[in-house]
Formats: structure tokens, sequence, C-alpha cells
């Protein structure tokens, strides 16, 4: 028996945050930055924007590593962040985050529409968030009030190692029951969320305008002067580049175009892995 490479896609892994819910990805950053107010620990919303796309534990511990921070940090409390005293931040933050995560839940514009076509063409929807599950239950249902389901959800906390580990994504290849993983695309806004998709073997995109790099509202980034939208585009696929995105697009609503462009690559034989 020989590998037969598939020709053509089966399922998207799609981020939730700054992909299909959120626009700018301000549910968790905001609350990042409140719940170490609440040590009296001073951080900005760009510093809390930083290591986004990780687990939330492990983003708040990467956040006390930034000496910036651990410095405030001594200042205020004496000594420099423990893992103690981030699992302390860490439980200060999941309340703010389960209290406020309705205020951001709106679904990005053109995402249904993108996954409808996804699914016109018999592809599976899988899931996975940086969120723990207790969050992504509530994410997940005010989804559903707006009219997205994912064929399968994977939080954070339900696998031993989060982003950019490829955990999440495979979870989602088992239960989804897909054969290869060269016939899945992970869709992300995040650097850590491209590299679990590549870490995984599949064909990643990632969303430089919709989510956590740019940081604006829907209307902000509508209204950003063509000039100064190019200058951002440029950073951020700079800062992509060490996580080497098969693609780039601004938000989900361009994605359809990525799937057929991928399935002609499929179709000559193309293999994530080689790209």
């Amino acid at each position: 028996m020989h590998y037969q490479p598939p020709r053509q896609l089966k399922a998207a892994i799609l981020d939730w945050a700054g992909t299909v819910v959120d626009f700018g990805s301000f549910a968790p950053t905001q609350i990042f930055v409140e719940a170490f107010a609440e040590f009296a620990v001073q951080i900005t919303l760009a510093e809390a924007r930083g290591p986004m796309g990780m687990g939330k534990w492990d983003h708040i511990r990467t956040l006390c590593d930034v000496p910036g921070i651990a410095e405030r940090f001594v200042a205020v409390i004496g000594h420099r962040p423990t893992d103690e005293d981030v699992t302390a931040i860490y439980q200060r933050f999941m309340p703010l985050q389960i209290e406020k995560i309705a205020l951001h839940s709106q679904l990005i514009p053109g995402a249904l529409e993108a996954i409808a076509s996804l699914r016109a063409q018999g592809m599976l929807i899988g899931s996975c968030s940086g969120y723990p599950a207790v969050v992504m239950a509530k994410v997940v249902e005010l989804a559903r009030q707006n009219g997205y389901v994912a064929d399968h959800v994977v939080a954070t906390d339900e696998v031993p190692n989060g982003r950019p580990h490829p955990a999440q994504s495979l979870a989602n290849v088992i239960a989804l029951g897909i054969e290869d993983v060269a016939a899945c695309v992970k869709v992300d806004d995040t650097w850590p969320g491209i590299l679990e998709g590549r870490s995984a073997g599949m064909w990643t995109v990632a969303l430089t305008c919709s989510g956590n790099a740019l940081g604006l509202t829907y209307e902000q980034y509508q209204a950003l002067p063509a000039a100064d939208l190019a200058v951002q585009r440029e950073r951020i696929t700079d800062a992509f580049a060490g996580s080497r995105p098969h693609y780039l697009i601004d938000t989900i609503a361009e994605l359809p175009a990525v799937i057929d462009a991928i399935n002609q690559r499929l179709a000559r034989g193309e293999l994530p892995q080689n790209c």
C-alpha cells in the first residue's frame, strides 16, 4: 500500500477571537490589563497583546517574564513574579473574562458567509482557542446565538500543551475523523496559532487585520487610510514571518479564495509540509 496525498481540503481549524468573533481581539487583551491592575501592576494594552494566542496562564507567565513588567512587579510586590503569582493573576483574570466576554462576542463581518462557502464544498469546521473550557463554553453559546456553530471545539486546557504546540489542532483532526493533516487548514490571527498549525503539518492562513496584530475595531480598520493600512500590513507580515504562514489575508472574509488556491495546489500534488 502506498501513501496517497489528499487532493482537496477536508477541514478548516478556526481560531475564535480575532478570527471568527471579536474583531480586534479585545476581549482577552483588556482583561489582562485589568487583572494585573488588581495587583497594582500596570501594563499597557500593547504589552498585553504580545503573547496573544497562548493559553491564558502561559500568556500571563510570558508577560511576567518581560523585563519591564517584572521590574514593575518587583517595585510593587517586592519580588520577581513566581508561578504562584502567575496563578493568582490567572485566578483573577478568569472571572473577569467570563463576566465581560459577551461585550466582545460579535461575529466578524463576512465570517458566516466564508464558513458557509467552506461547508458548501464539504469541509468540516474545527476550532480551538487560547481560552480555557469554562470561557469557551460561553463563547460558543454566544456564537451559536449569532448563527455560528463549529463541528468541534478544543479549549486550551483540554490538551496537555496549548499553543504553539500542535495538540489542539490535532485533537480536532482526530475528533473530525480527518485522515490526513495535509487536508486541513489552520486559520489564526496570532503567531502561536500559526505555529500550531505548522507544527501539526497543516496549511496555515494568518489574518493580518481582524485580530490581535492590528488591534483595531472593524470601524477603525475600515476608516484607516490606504497608505497607513499598507504600512500596518507590512509590519504585521514581518511579525508573522517567523511562524511561516502559507497565506496572509486581512480577514476571514477572504478565506474562500485561499481555499480554492490550496485545493489547486493539492491537486498538483503539493503538500503543506514542503511549502
